[in-house]
């Protein structure tokens, strides 16, 4: 099973990026995704969930109204858009799979992606 996030990348403050994260080895058609990120010295946090269908989405507060994520099913796909970014944005990106929809530790998820890195200079 395999998580393989792309995308990330240096941008000015203001801007935007499109993370993306292929799923292969399993389906993970009904089961929550979602985004954590990390910077140096900090825990992980659960930025984004999206549930099955997309019928449910989860967003860490300060990214509301700038994030969204997306999943494509049938592309075994997950995105997140990403914009009018910020400096405090900058982190490392980890697509994730299989766990709550909110209020999400990394304990809760199975699969982990590898990480991309997203740099956002002011």
């Amino acid at each position: 099973v395999q998580l393989q996030a792309s995308g990330g990348g240096l941008v000015q403050a203001g801007g935007s990026l499109r993370l993306s994260c292929l799923a292969s080895g399993r389906s993970f058609g009904t089961d929550t995704m979602g985004w954590f990120r990390q910077t140096p010295g900090k825990e992980r946090e659960f930025v984004a969930g999206i549930s099955w269908n997309g019928g449910g989405r989860y967003y860490l507060d300060s990214v509301k109204g700038r994030f969204i994520i997306t999943r494509d099913n049938g592309r075994n796909t997950l995105y997140l858009q990403m914009n009018s970014l910020k400096p405090e944005d900058t982190a490392v990106y980890y697509c994730v799979g299989h766990g709550p929809l909110a209020g999400a530790t990394p304990a809760d998820y199975n699969y982990w992606g590898q990480g991309t890195q997203v740099t956002v200079s002011s």
